[in-house]
């Protein structure tokens, strides 16, 4: 069975009782932890070229290989999907995770 990580990102930015804003920085090649979105979430891509997010279990949507787009807000990415980010690109990636707490998954 795999492992699965407690947070969904790098570090926690802020935190209220509404919502917990994550940052995510990614290394040219390397994966993030396996980790479970318990929240529906936005992503708002900082910096970086190409990632992938690619679940692993209870997922509600494919694997996704796309252009980073610094300032581009992904749709709402729902909850209850475990997963791992992966950067194959070749610049560092950097994002900001918004987990909505009111609805947990």
């Amino acid at each position: 069975m795999t492992e699965v990580a407690e947070g969904i990102g790098t570090r926690v930015l802020f935190e209220n009782e509404h919502v917990r804003v994550w940052e995510n920085v990614l290394e040219p090649g390397e994966e993030s932890p396996v980790h479970r979105h318990g929240y529906d979430y936005l992503i708002v891509d900082i910096d970086g070229d190409r990632l992938i997010h690619n679940p692993v279990a209870d997922a509600h949507y494919e694997r996704m290989e796309y252009d980073v787009v610094p300032g581009f807000i992904e749709m709402l990415m729902p909850g209850g999907t475990t997963e791992t980010a992966i950067n194959v690109g070749e610049r560092r990636y950097r994002g900001i995770l918004i987990e909505l707490l009111d609805n947990p998954r």
